[in-house]
């Protein structure tokens, strides 16, 4: 029975950027993104713009965010992105307008082909369209598309695209009940 065999893994097909824009970017969000200091908003979307971000109006980015790479990402207006939360952006993430990204989320989009013995590299852009809100330490997997206003509670891990308007919790998650807005 054939194994994994890490010495043959190569992902020289994956070209994020080049390793001065990569460093340039690295030390930015050390300082900037992942630090406990609560640097002004403004700031950090000035720098996210800096290095290729699409960002709109009025977003909040809490200290303590991880973003892999901004040229990668592109945030609609009014979003609120919460402490701790990693956008491991190896790939498009697109985040919609009204979004709530609460603390300790994980937008991923990195994983491995485990049935190949060269555990392959394997990326998926995210949509999260307008309005949804992912939980606190909820995790959205590689390739899912959260339509507009759909929630996805606390700890959960969502593998699949939702429906408009859905409330999904578990690991995987599911489908709960409707989610109706009020005045």
């Amino acid at each position: 029975m054939k194994q994994v065999d890490l010495s043959k893994y190569s992902n020289e097909w994956y070209k994020p950027g080049s390793i001065i824009k990569r460093v340039l970017w690295y030390i930015t969000n050390i300082i900037f993104f992942k630090s406990s200091i609560p640097y002004p908003y403004k700031i950090k979307t000035a720098l996210l713009r800096i290095f290729g971000a699409k960002v709109g109006n009025s977003v909040i980015i809490k200290p303590n965010v991880n973003i892999k790479y901004p040229w990668f990402l592109k945030i609609g207006n009014n979003v609120w992105i919460g402490e701790g939360v990693w956008i491991d952006n190896l790939t498009m993430v697109e985040i919609g307008n009204n979004v709530c990204v609460s603390q300790g989320a994980y937008l991923l989009t990195g994983n491995h082909d485990f049935k190949k013995e060269t555990f392959d590299l394997i990326v998926r852009p995210i949509t999260i369209e307008d309005g949804c809100w992912v939980g606190a330490k909820a995790i959205v997997c590689p390739g899912v598309k959260m339509k507009s206003h759909s929630v996805l509670t606390v700890g959960s891990v969502l593998t699949k695209d939702t429906e408009p308007f859905g409330i999904y919790q578990g690991n995987p998650a599911t489908f709960k009940k409707k989610r109706v807005i009020e005045k």
